[in-house]
């Protein structure tokens, strides 16, 4: 068995390392803005986003089910209904909530409806949060514009954001603290391969 293929079989966490329960993330300091999405394994969420001008901070966690104080353990085994999410908090005057949709969609497979590449489960599905009726507009033209550009139905839904719940230390840029896994899980999960398969250039970005 290869490499890439043992650490795709791992998946996006490790459920034996032992947590607390999860706290609620601050409000976004004044005059800032917050968006939250889900797209699959969050620790391949993180970098898209934080490269971004006007991005101030993106945290990993947990939104979108009823339990409160979620840990990775109970939300990796499905038994919480969250998804595994990002939230991103910008300076709206710098970048606008548009760019950011554009981002997630690069990023993700909104025609796989059982998860994101090899992560199956609920809580590895797509999603959008939103927390105006502004965003909502947004999100919703743009998941028009992506099935236009893919030219096949999204499944992605679109929902009323709640509370965001931060994931276990370990996992906040895990990209960064763990670089080899990162790319080895990445690959071995096929996550790049098929985002330009339906993105082309743009996949990934």
């Amino acid at each position: 068995m290869s490499i890439l293929m043992l650490f795709a079989m791992l998946g996006c966490g490790d459920t034996s390392i032992a947590a607390g329960p999860s706290k609620a993330a601050a409000p976004a300091a004044k005059g800032l803005a917050e968006a939250v999405f889900a797209g699959g394994c969050f620790w391949c969420m993180e970098a898209p986003f934080e490269k971004l001008p006007g991005v101030v901070s993106v945290e990993s966690g947990y939104t979108g089910g009823a339990e409160l104080g979620p840990t990775y353990h109970a939300v990796s085994r499905g038994e919480t209904g969250h998804f595994e999410a990002v939230r991103v908090v910008y300076h709206p005057d710098q970048i606008d909530y548009a760019k950011l949709l554009g981002v997630f969609w690069h990023n993700v497979d909104p025609t796989q409806a059982d998860g994101q590449f090899c992560d199956k489960g609920d809580q590895y599905r797509t999603a959008i949060f939103i927390a105006t009726a502004e965003e909502r507009k947004l999100a919703e033209a743009s998941k028009v514009a992506a099935e236009v550009a893919l030219e096949r139905s999204v499944v992605t839904p679109v929902f009323p954001a709640g509370t965001f719940w931060l994931a276990e230390d370990y996992h906040q840029d895990f990209y960064k603290k763990n670089p080899t896994r990162y790319r080895s899980y990445r690959a071995g999960c096929g996550r790049d391969h098929r985002l330009q398969q339906l993105w082309g250039k743009l996949g990934g970005a």
